[in-house]
């Protein structure tokens, strides 16, 4: 087995970082600072990356896209992991996979335009009392005089600030199943404007700053049934299909984020004397770092695994599930660790910690909380055996 990168990769990851430290991390004080990405530095920072040859990294090649292999998108991610959420999601963005699955003229109306940086999506699945239980959302979209009509709420929708168009999932219908009825969901784009489509200001959040969610609300929103995306009633299969490598982009993500709160705490125990000698060479600090290191490599091996096996067609969800959970959890470790070790300098604002401690903690909430990765590994260890 072959650890090491290739020359195209290195060049990759060195691309990159420097993109992120020279244009991005400048940046980061103002965001924080103010709590919003100004849209001017949103469109000088998106040209930037987009001359840079590092938009739309995750789209294949045929599209416009960098057509990166997983692996490579993989050490891509985890180099934009390490500034803020909101500066390398919005300004270096990954249009979402599932408009793959965009058909005729959706390819040059959706899928094409945001692959070029010409529009921006977001994702509208959680509902207020749905959470994780995506049968159980209660948006509906209902046949009527061959258009769709969609009524319905959505919540924590992220970047619809910024947002042209929203790929919607909603109930079309309910079908038998052994154990009752189940809801049969559809998935659909819909253009921000449409009437009966209004946009809310959601919740302050305390991680991601800049990085804002909003309310959806649909009342009686009128919409052609050539908005439906990859079939109808096969909105499972859409996103079953499509989003799958998104638990790979949050741990990936957060693999950055601790390699910068790793680097933070190392420099740290070897700059600040305490009783005549380097911190670092106590070894309640010492002994940090080193299970710090562990973690990390750990949830970078089980990340680039799910990774390589996505890229050869074996990937499960068991993969992708272990490697966003272990990511996760990790992150949150080596944050509150990398803290500890600064002591009450690591809460200032002054040093990036404060941040990433805070902004670690959403990492095991979203793309399916760690009780759901959780779910996802033992229901695959289980079923083999019956259970």
């Amino acid at each position: 087995m072959d650890f090491a990168l290739t020359e195209e990769q290195q060049m990759i990851v060195k691309a990159t970082r420097d993109f992120v430290r020279e244009e991005l991390m400048p940046h980061e004080q103002e965001v924080e600072a103010t709590g919003e990405l100004r849209q001017e530095l949103l469109g000088e920072l998106k040209a930037r990356a987009i001359e840079a040859g590092l938009y739309a990294a995750n789209m294949p090649a045929e599209v416009g896209g960098v057509g990166l292999d997983t692996v490579t998108w993989v050490l891509y991610e985890k180099e934009l992991g390490r500034t803020s959420y909101v500066l390398h999601y919005a300004c270096v963005a990954r249009p979402s996979n599932i408009l793959l699955a965009c058909a005729g003229e959706q390819r040059e109306r959706y899928l094409l335009p945001a692959v070029r940086g010409e529009r921006t999506e977001c994702l509208a699945m959680t509902e207020p009392d749905a959470g994780s239980d995506l049968r159980g959302m209660k948006t509906t979209a209902v046949e009527k005089d061959g258009d769709f009509i969609i009524n319905g709420t959505k919540h924590f929708i992220s970047h619809v600030d910024h947002a042209d168009f929203v790929i919607l999932f909603a109930a079309t219908g309910e079908e038998e199943i052994p154990r009752g009825k189940r809801k049969l969901i559809t998935a659909f784009l819909v253009d921000v404007g449409t009437p009966g489509f209004e946009v809310r200001p959601g919740y302050r959040n305390v991680s991601h700053r800049g990085y804002t969610n909003s309310i959806l609300q649909f009342t009686d929103c009128r919409i052609p049934k050539s908005a439906v995306l990859g079939g109808l009633h096969q909105g499972f299969e859409v996103a079953n299909t499509w989003l799958g490598a998104t638990r790979l982009q949050v741990a990936a993500n957060c693999l950055g984020r601790a390699e910068r709160a790793l680097e933070l705490a190392k420099q740290w125990a070897v700059d600040r004397v305490q009783f005549g000698q380097q911190i670092g060479k106590f070894q309640g600090v010492a002994f940090k770092l080193a299970d710090m290191a562990v973690e990390l490599r750990a949830a970078e091996l089980l990340t680039l695994e799910a990774a390589w096996k996505l890229d050869h067609r074996t990937a499960t969800d068991m993969d992708m599930a272990i490697a966003k959970l272990k990511a996760s959890e990790m992150l949150a470790m080596v944050a509150d660790e990398a803290l500890q070790i600064h002591g009450g300098m690591g809460l200032m604002s002054d040093l990036p910690l404060e941040r990433i401690w805070r902004d670690a903690r959403i990492e095991r909430i979203w793309d399916g909380t760690s009780e759901v990765q959780r779910h996802i590994i033992s229901r695959a260890l289980l079923r083999p055996l019956g259970g």
